[in-house]
């Protein structure tokens, strides 16, 4: 491409059939175009996933993008004064809450697959689907918002405890070696603890006594269930990282078996150093910054990778293992947000 150069003697003026007022009308007019733009970018997306997605899916997406939002606002203070790592701890509210907003969608909007699961005993099981789904999406705004946690927490861990009595406990003792049963078990076991570890530390903090009971039975709880699932990392390093669970990293994942291998190191090592009370704020931190890398890096890329692919059931799976491991990643920065004033 040739360049013609302008004349030295051009003098650039207003257009003569434009007058200055038009010229700045004009100007307000590609302000406002380009506001509309910026308008119109989030509101394609949106009509994009309403329009390709189901409904269970599309649901899911929104309720990712609102807590976030809500979330990252609550927390914004307190990211800003921490230091180093602990402005992943700082996060862990968010962490915790935006998994259970996706879990309440997939009640709505799922809820007829979904109470295929409430045991047989119970009457009304499309009933106990919707309740749940309420319930989980107002424990999702109180934490993310950080409102009554100590009720919210409280309710939350209890209602995982009722899960692993009522299904998971006699699911894994009808088939004692099915490995995932029990790693199921102790998932739910973990996001139960880490309920009543949030409502501990909010407990604490009105009381001023950092010693409280819901916070030891958490941290027990999360200890032993980090050094399970470190010895399943040893086993099966090419499984999913974090809890391992029935998925195979994919295999575009570069160094499967080194993650593997380096997500069970960290969880056995940091698992005990929890169990024991040995530095548990610094190896709650680790551990629960690792899991969070996990979640940003290899499981954002399956979630991305799953929503492209074709199939409501797909997405879906890529979207639970995301919040899944967020969930377990909130569960562990909670216990060490809770433990950072005895530390």
């Amino acid at each position: 491409m040739r360049f013609v150069p302008l004349p030295t003697n051009l003098v650039l003026t207003f257009p003569p059939h434009r007058s200055l007022t038009s010229y700045d009308s004009q100007r307000r007019r590609s302000r406002t175009r380009g506001l509309d733009m910026h308008i119109a970018i989030p509101a394609t997306f949106l009509a994009f996933i309403f329009l390709e997605f189901s409904r269970t899916v599309s649901s899911m997406c929104v309720a990712v993008i609102a807590l976030f939002v809500i979330g990252a606002l609550a927390a914004k203070n307190n990211v800003v004064q921490a230091r180093g790592l602990d402005k992943v701890v700082a996060l862990g509210n968010l962490f915790f809450a935006l998994p259970l907003a996706v879990f309440s969608m997939e009640h709505f909007f799922a809820a007829q697959g979904i109470s295929q699961l409430v045991p047989k005993f119970m009457p009304w099981p499309l009933f106990w689907t919707y309740f749940v789904g309420c319930g989980l999406f107002a424990a999702s705004l109180s934490i993310a918002t950080k409102i009554e946690v100590r009720w919210s927490g409280l309710l939350f861990g209890l209602m995982m405890f009722l899960f692993v009595a009522m299904m998971d406990l006699p699911g894994a003792l009808s088939q004692p070696h099915n490995r995932f049963n029990w790693v199921l078990m102790f998932r739910e076991m973990s996001f139960g603890a880490g309920g009543w570890v949030l409502a501990g530390d909010a407990l604490a903090d009105k009381s001023g006594q950092r010693r409280n009971p819901l916070i030891t039975i958490g941290r027990v709880i999360i200890g032993g269930v980090a050094i399970f699932y470190g010895g399943e990392h040893f086993l099966h390093p090419v499984n999913v990282p974090g809890v391992p669970l029935e998925k195979l990293l994919p295999l575009w994942t570069p160094a499967r078996p080194l993650i593997g291998y380096v997500t069970g190191a960290m969880l056995v090592v940091c698992g005990s150093g929890i169990l024991l009370a040995k530095k548990t704020r610094m190896a709650a931190t680790c551990l629960g910054s690792w899991i969070a890398l996990l979640v940003f890096t290899v499981y954002l890329a399956i979630m991305i990778a799953s929503l492209l692919t074709p199939g409501t059931d797909v997405k879906v799976e890529g979207m639970n293992y995301f919040a899944d491991t967020m969930l377990y990643a909130g569960t562990v920065l909670a216990l060490a947000h809770a433990t950072r004033e005895a530390s």
